[in-house]
């Protein structure tokens, strides 16, 4: 354990630590990787002479690599802290844009496919375990902004990937790229928070937990992250299709989503800290069914739009606090409890999107956006369980 530990037990932190900036950067990097590798896939699929489908498929690949390594992430960090994990993890990140780059066939492209999402995966679960023992030190919440630096980074990184491209080659840029996330490691790498191994953990506790609380957690995540992936994925071609937008009203749809969602993160802790997890979660969640309902009801694009930017001021930091909460489960290691939760959640991004196209090609995605908010009024139902989440900032608010 370092000194960032040694803080009195009731006594908060300053706002900003080399712990907190470590933690911070490593979310950045991560999202920039993945924000990176967006604007590549346009080349991937035309060098592997990619058909749409095979390229779904591919993807696809990417989404199992990840359900595949985060539960392996989650006993590591019980096993040996996660500070050893996210370092050897974000050490195995690094090559693999190159290996994308250079992949000559379908069967080494699935491969290098897979260890990315396995690794992006397994690094996003012991990222998060890390964050939740920055905020337990601190005593002051940390991952809502945690979680808008990851979205601050995939920004930086798909906005820029084009024009990078363009100037130094498909290959320049995954050079480019990796350089800059090994710098991003390299700074973070001495800070990183050393939370404790637990070598007297019986081997039983690093098998997925038979209490229920992680489960419903993961639900809430779930639930969380289903109308998310729907915004993302179907937003634009929604107000395409059903509200005969332009492409560029279309794109705003995303745009104002984004946007409200990285300034809500940001301000996320803040509001967390003054209010508390389960008042926080439960006005997040009324925004984003306002939202959602707006969206699906609207007349118009322009109050589809804004109802995009209502979901994002909502969802913002609902998946946060729920991984700040199953980081503080009693009795489960907080490896075991976030990798369940980040399992949970982010396989509802992986499978709603194609679920989700395939329903609104028969009824409309009108009728879609409607319907998703049955989802967050069960997370409203569970949001008593957010109180989980003040224990890492002293609770009681």
């Amino acid at each position: 354990m370092d000194s960032h530990v040694s803080a009195p037990p009731e006594a908060r932190s300053g706002f900003i630590t080399r712990s907190r900036a470590a933690v911070s950067l490593l979310f950045l990097m991560n999202g920039f990787v993945v924000g990176c590798w967006a604007p590549k896939i346009p080349d991937f699929a035309e060098r592997l002479a990619l058909t749409k489908f095979e390229l779904g498929l591919m993807i696809l690949v990417f989404g199992v690599g990840s359900l595949v390594m985060m539960p392996i992430a989650g006993a590591q960090i019980a096993k040996h802290g996660s500070r050893v994990v996210v370092q050897v993890l974000s050490v195995c990140v690094l090559p693999l844009l190159l290996a994308l780059t250079l992949a000559p066939n379908v069967i080494t492209g699935a491969i290098s496919l897979f260890l990315f999402g396995g690794f992006i995966g397994a690094m996003d679960v012991a990222m998060n375990a890390n964050a939740v023992s920055v905020e337990k030190s601190m005593r002051r919440a940390i991952m809502s902004s945690c979680h808008a630096f990851w979205s601050l980074g995939g920004l930086i990184g798909s906005g820029l990937g084009g024009i990078v491209i363009s100037k130094l080659g498909i290959l320049g840029h995954a050079q480019l790229a990796t350089v800059l996330a090994a710098i991003f490691v390299a700074v973070a790498w001495p800070m990183i928070l050393a939370d404790p191994p637990h070598p007297d953990t019986k081997k039983e506790k690093t098998k997925l937990p038979m209490v229920p609380l992680p489960w419903l957690l993961g639900l809430m995540a779930l639930f969380s992250m289903v109308p998310e992936g729907a915004v993302l994925d179907w937003g634009a071609l929604y107000l395409r299709q059903e509200m005969d937008a332009s492409v560029a009203l279309s794109g705003l749809g995303f745009a104002a989503f984004s946007a409200t969602m990285a300034i809500m993160r940001f301000g996320g802790d803040l509001v967390r800290d003054r209010l508390g997890g389960v008042k926080t979660l439960r006005i997040c969640t009324l925004f984003a069914i306002v939202g959602m309902l707006l969206a699906g009801m609207a007349p118009n694009a322009e109050l589809a739009i804004l109802g995009f930017a209502f979901c994002g001021i909502g969802i913002s930091n609902m998946v946060p606090i729920a991984f700040s909460a199953a980081g503080n489960i009693p009795g489960l290691k907080p490896g075991i409890g976030i990798s369940v939760v980040t399992t949970m959640g982010y396989s509802g991004m992986l499978v709603a999107p194609s679920l989700i196209g395939f329903v609104a090609e028969h009824i409309g995605f009108a009728v879609v956006f409607m319907a998703l908010p049955v989802l967050l009024i069960v997370v409203l139902l569970l949001s008593n369980l957010a109180h989980y989440a003040d224990e890492t900032s002293g609770g009681g608010h």
